[in-house]
């Protein structure tokens, strides 16, 4: 017989699973997370349905030593996620905040309006560009090799911070909700060896943080102008200023809407 606190458990577990997932959603350790998922509820089967006595044993071995694996693989996110809830993020002000608000699609357009004019007269300009946007994979670790700016987001700063003469043209911007958070920040640079040759190393940084997290990251050639942007470790290369906004409006009505 099924008891009333054996529903609660499956629920908190369930739970529990979803908000791993949604950690390492976009992440490469995603991979590593289904593949331990798929051998727990192996391991279940294995000792409580089918009560495999050898092959349990030698399972539960298995499960005893990853949970010191478990840490060492994912100790990135356990860090995050740590610091994430240490400094709490309170999500009933959030809510009140949005309530009282612009609307958020008004916020969507005006922030890529400015983005999309920002890009473009550096590209006619030849002016290298490197524009994070942080999704749901807090970039707290990348924000701190850099400048902390916390500015709202206009074009013409955007346009001075990448200035050849600049201090910060170098590194990346970061960009969270509707706040320019940090500039002339560094980046892991991408070993994909598939990547084309000729790309730079703006184009393998923001492949590398993209392979490492689900932002999105937008660069600008210093070289030829062209505009590309890279996710989930996948480099589009020379894309236009119209299919640019389209990209970013609907990648920031997704953060909005995930964010609520």
């Amino acid at each position: 017989m099924i008891r009333l606190i054996d529903y609660i458990d499956i629920l908190l577990v369930t739970y529990l699973l979803y908000k791993t997932y949604k950690v390492l959603r976009g992440t490469v350790a995603m991979r590593v997370f289904l593949g331990i998922l798929f051998f727990v509820i192996a391991w279940l089967v294995v000792n409580f349905v089918f009560q495999m006595q050898l092959l349990g044993g030698i399972m539960n071995q298995i499960v005893n030593v990853g949970a010191i694996a478990l840490i060492v693989l994912f100790q990135d996110e356990i860090r995050q996620t740590l610091s994430r809830i240490g400094t709490g993020r309170d999500k009933v002000s959030s809510f009140i905040n949005r309530l009282f608000s612009a609307n958020p699609s008004q916020l969507v357009d005006a922030e890529v309006m400015q983005i999309i004019i920002a890009c473009k007269n550096m590209a006619k300009r030849r002016v290298g560009a490197l524009i994070v946007f942080e999704k749901t994979k807090d970039l707290k670790n990348i924000e701190v090799t850099g400048d902390i700016i916390n500015a709202e987001i206009n074009a013409r700063l955007i346009e001075n911070i990448f200035f050849k003469n600049s201090p910060l043209h170098d590194g990346a911007m970061i960009i969270s909700k509707n706040k320019i958070t940090a500039a002339g920040c560094i980046l892991p640079v991408s070993h994909n060896f598939d990547l084309p040759k000729e790309i730079g190393l703006r184009h393998r940084a923001a492949v590398g943080l993209s392979e490492k997290t689900d932002a999105m990251v937008i660069i600008v050639s210093e070289e030829t102008g062209r505009i590309s942007y890279a996710q989930n470790g996948e480099l589009k290369t020379n894309i236009t200023p119209e299919d640019l906004e389209s990209i970013l409006t609907n990648k920031l009505e997704d953060y909005y809407d995930n964010s609520k």
